[in-house]
């Protein structure tokens, strides 16, 4: 039986956001069931549609949580570092995809419906962490070059996310590769390097 008063609504959301990305986090997208999450906090599965509106919102929501997770994580790792940033930055990649595997996965498994948008607040979440790589870049590029730190940070990030997808699936070992992070900070070099 549900607990319907024992909380107010940003208690709940807390709660259910709370317990979600632990469940998320432990199961992977595949698994993930908003009525697990609702038994975990001893509410029905009535109460999280009715604080967050849908299963679409509530994906988010979780998503949301694990990107904060992740700019945090490649902040620190940042911190106080004065050489080879951009190497560090892919580093931090990898070692966030691999420690929290199935959150992060979730993010690229996760599919809006056709015509439903991210929320504005979720969009933000992304621009951070892009925004980052944009920063990272755009201080090593000549200042004459810096106008291309964006879509060259999105292409950047296209190729490092592959390399860390084939790593974390497997795909890599298969082909032979023994250093994909070697490898992905060898295509960013390349391609930074005809920038000068």
């Amino acid at each position: 039986m549900g607990r319907r008063s024992d909380h107010t609504r940003e208690e709940l959301r807390e709660l259910i956001l709370e317990e979600g990305h632990r469940q998320l986090s432990e199961v992977g997208f595949a698994r993930f069931s908003a009525r697990e999450v609702a038994k975990g906090i001893g509410y029905s599965i009535g109460t999280i549609y009715n604080v967050f509106g849908s299963y679409s919102a509530l994906m988010l929501a979780l998503n949301g949580r694990t990107l904060d997770i992740w700019l945090a994580f490649l902040e620190e790792r940042l911190a106080g570092r004065e050489k080879d940033r951009l190497d560090a930055a892919i580093e931090a990649y990898f070692d966030f995809a691999l420690g929290h595997r199935h959150a992060w996965t979730a993010l690229y498994d996760f599919r809006l419906p056709a015509g439903e948008l991210p929320s504005e607040s979720y969009r933000e979440k992304v621009e951070a962490i892009t925004g980052v790589i944009v920063r990272e870049i755009a201080a090593v590029l000549p200042a004459d070059a810096r106008q291309h730190a964006l879509p060259l940070a999105r292409s950047l990030l296209a190729s490092v996310h592959g390399h860390c997808f084939f790593a974390i699936n497997g795909t890599f070992a298969m082909l032979g590769e023994q250093d994909p992070v070697g490898a992905a900070k060898a295509r960013v070099a390349e391609a930074l390097a005809r920038y000068g």
